[in-house]
């Protein structure tokens, strides 16, 4: 049996210790698949994701390994296998996409390679030398996931992809996340459940902090995913 990307034993995490965001949360990434992470607002996607990106230090776990060795979600070493894109990102504000793709290309230790294709996929090629801060929510999750599908790396984090997107970039979005498992393993988190079916090769159900189902390939359906979350109407 292959050795997991990541694994997970009995996450716990808060805001205030008196009241958990996440309980006892395990599980397993393979290398190489496609994962989407649904589940209704508040119910601790983005806390998760930031656990993962080395943002959340307020956690405690019975385990954390990557390719089976204990890691630390803060080291560098780790941070050059990972990228993540939030659902709100106002960080480097004053660069353009241009300068802020050279720069995370040379953060990661690796060559600048052509990303026409990305950009004209997103629509965003009237926006690469536009400041970031002066684009609209939608470009700048494009440029952010630009730099996410260029850089490959092995473990993309996304925190609900979609939303700011129009029609074909979404759609340009579901290609991109389907077909990502060539290069390495996506985690995405999404309350769309459109999203989570065209794309996910597995589907983790998060409910009250916890982990309550996973569907596997094959499993993977709207409905069972609606009776699951406990709600048939606001999806």
């Amino acid at each position: 049996m292959n050795t997991p990307l990541l694994t997970i034993k009995n996450l716990n995490t808060w805001y205030n210790r008196k009241k958990m965001v996440l309980q006892a949360l395990s599980l397993e990434l393979a290398e190489h698949e496609a994962v989407g992470l649904i589940g209704l607002n508040g119910a601790g996607k983005t806390t998760f994701l930031k656990v993962l990106s080395g943002l959340h230090p307020a956690f405690l776990s019975d385990g954390l390994l990557f390719h089976g060795r204990p890691v630390n979600f803060r080291e560098q070493d780790f941070k050059l296998y990972r990228y993540t894109v939030f659902a709100e990102d106002n960080s480097f504000q004053y660069f353009t996409f241009r300068e802020y793709l050279c720069y995370a290309f040379s953060a990661y230790g690796k060559n600048l390679p052509d990303v026409s294709e990305l950009v004209q996929g997103f629509h965003f090629e009237n926006y690469a030398d536009v400041l970031l801060k002066d684009l609209s929510t939608g470009n700048r999750k494009k440029a952010f996931l630009i730099t996410a599908f260029a850089l490959k790396p092995e473990l993309l984090l996304l925190d609900e992809p979609v939303n700011g997107l129009d029609f074909e970039s979404t759609e340009y979005l579901y290609k991109q996340i389907a077909g990502y498992k060539e290069y390495g393993t996506v985690l995405f988190s999404s309350h769309i459940l459109e999203s989570i079916t065209l794309t996910s090769d597995r589907v983790f159900v998060l409910e009250n902090g916890q982990i309550r189902q996973t569907f596997e390939s094959g499993q993977i359906n709207a409905a069972d995913i609606r009776e699951a979350l406990c709600y048939e109407n606001d999806i």
